[in-house]
């Protein structure tokens, strides 16, 4: 029997499979998609549809995702894709690893997330390829962090924005970077999208038991006390013992499997023929998201916003540059995606346009006992987030129209008056939030622990108090780390004492 169970072999597991083993737990890390081991045996393999930083293999034809449908303002049913694979979305994302700012983390509580601790987590989970000899950034950090060449779209974008007096920032990972526009923080290293997997699990790889194509459906609890985790696999029903779990399974399937543990709204729980062993009115509520609508334009026929750039070893990620600005954050795509995902229809390149200070309205609700079953998710748009959007739209309007990008754009094709159908940005976070013992919505408490259950906890964005106003990759590693750390320390203090006896 391990002395951990690790749910969900995404960024987060990744990270808490890696730390407890080297503390030297024996860990079992149970991940629903594919293990793809041999990125882990050898890193150094040449590029694959999962390394390859220009690419997002999430298509419809994609063997690593998994498609979750959410409910977008009461009104479109949007497919979101994330990874189900080993490294999660880390392995299939466009590799932005831009930093919360740390006035994010006030909401955070501030007995072990303060913006001192929190500026060290950043430090520690990163080397900066291009920047690690400034203060705050990491030398010897198991992600590497790096900045690409822009495309001539992305350098047009930048320079239209300075023009327009918004601030060129040169690093957007800074304590103090604020609003601006500047090149996007990637985990990349030389072309390569490099997942939590390779960088933390990797170099621990003989020290995980790590089982793919498993599907926990519920964590076993007796006695008010985590006794193992049940679900399914290739061979069928399984069921792993344990003293200890960790679920990092995703905002969405993290509640889930709470809920069908028996944690969660009573009434819900009931609801669905599920036996209340804790009743914790916050799983599954207050769940938030960034929501986001695009702005296309159409390259001049001649596409020079293609060519790259003669400079020697280029390498290009999806999304190179972001402005700032505000509530809302202008995500510039140099190349449409059906260029970047096999399976999507032609279409033109857009600037996305994302809600970053976002109201977290939403839910992810179980619909029956059973546990494989798609739960239902709802993320409501709020008025503020609405008008953001709104201005949003305007900004990207001026700024695709100005002279500085009047040689890579040759018209805007979605009109400024146009209806504005928002999506959502698969930032989801806060279905399990954390907070005080006297919070009636916190599920865990400020060590990630689960309130009335011993030996479980949560580390992935689930347990996020607020919604972040970046995108959440680089702070759900950062907070997973931090996390692991204290539930490590807790584990050896509690061995110490039994030890005493």
């Amino acid at each position: 029997m391990p002395d951990v169970v690790v749910v969900g072999g995404g960024s987060a597991g990744c990270v808490a499979a890696a730390g407890f083993a080297r503390a030297g737990a024996s860990v079992m890390l149970l991940e629903a998609g594919s293990t793809t081991m041999a990125l882990l045996s050898d890193p150094g393999l040449s590029m694959t549809e999962l390394t390859d930083a220009r690419r997002l293999p999430i298509g419809p034809s994609s063997r690593y995702v998994d498609p979750i449908t959410t409910r977008v303002d009461g009104a479109r049913d949007v497919v979101g894709t994330r990874g189900r694979v080993l490294g999660g979305s880390s392995a299939v994302n466009g590799a932005y690893f831009v930093r919360a700012p740390l006035a994010d983390f006030a909401r955070w509580p501030r007995d072990r997330w303060s913006a001192d601790v929190v500026a060290e987590g950043f430090r520690r989970i990163e080397t900066d390829l291009d920047l690690g000899d400034r203060p705050g950034h990491g030398t010897d950090g198991p992600m590497p962090v790096s900045r690409a060449v822009v495309a001539p779209v992305a350098d047009a974008f930048r320079r239209a924005a300075t023009a327009a007096g918004h601030r060129d920032l040169d690093d957007l990972n800074a304590a103090d970077a604020g609003d601006g526009v500047g090149a996007v923080p990637s985990n990349v290293a030389g072309g390569r999208r490099v997942s939590a997997a390779e960088a933390f699990l990797a170099p621990v790889a003989g020290l995980v038991e790590v089982r793919g194509e498993a599907v926990v459906a519920r964590v076993d609890v007796v006695a008010g006390r985590v006794v193992g985790v049940s679900g399914r696999d290739v061979h069928g029903a399984f069921t792993v013992g344990a003293d200890r779990v960790i679920l990092a399974a995703g905002t969405v399937r993290t509640a889930t499997v709470l809920m069908h543990s028996g944690i969660g709204p009573r009434e819900t729980l009931r609801g669905i023929g599920v036996d209340v062993v804790v009743d914790r009115p916050g799983v599954g509520v207050g769940v938030g998201d960034h929501p986001e609508v695009a702005v296309a334009y159409r390259p001049p026929e001649v596409a020079e916003a293609y060519r790259p750039r003669r400079v020697a070893q280029t390498w290009r990620t999806p999304l190179e540059v972001v402005l700032e600005a505000g509530p809302v954050e202008l995500r510039c795509y140099s190349t449409s995606f059906d260029r970047l995902i096999d399976g999507v229809p032609p279409g033109d390149p857009v600037i996305g346009v994302a809600a970053m200070v976002a109201e977290p309205l939403g839910s992810v609700v179980p619909l029956s006992a059973d546990p494989f079953a798609a739960p239902r998710v709802d993320h409501p748009v709020a008025d503020a987030d609405r008008r953001a959007l709104v201005d949003g739209v305007a900004l990207a309007h001026d700024l695709l129209g100005r002279p500085e990008m009047a040689e890579v754009v040759d018209h805007v094709t979605t009109a400024l008056d146009a209806p504005l159908p928002p999506g959502a940005a698969l930032h989801t976070v806060g279905s399990a939030r954390m907070g005080a013992d006297d919070d009636p919505l916190a599920v865990v408490d400020s060590s990630c622990r689960v309130f009335g259950v011993s030996g479980l906890a949560v580390v992935d964005a689930s347990m996020f108090p607020a919604v972040p106003t970046r995108g959440p990759h680089a702070t759900v590693i950062m907070a997973a780390h931090r996390a692991t750390e204290m539930l490590v320390a807790e584990a050896d203090r509690s061995a110490a004492v039994r030890r005493g006896r």
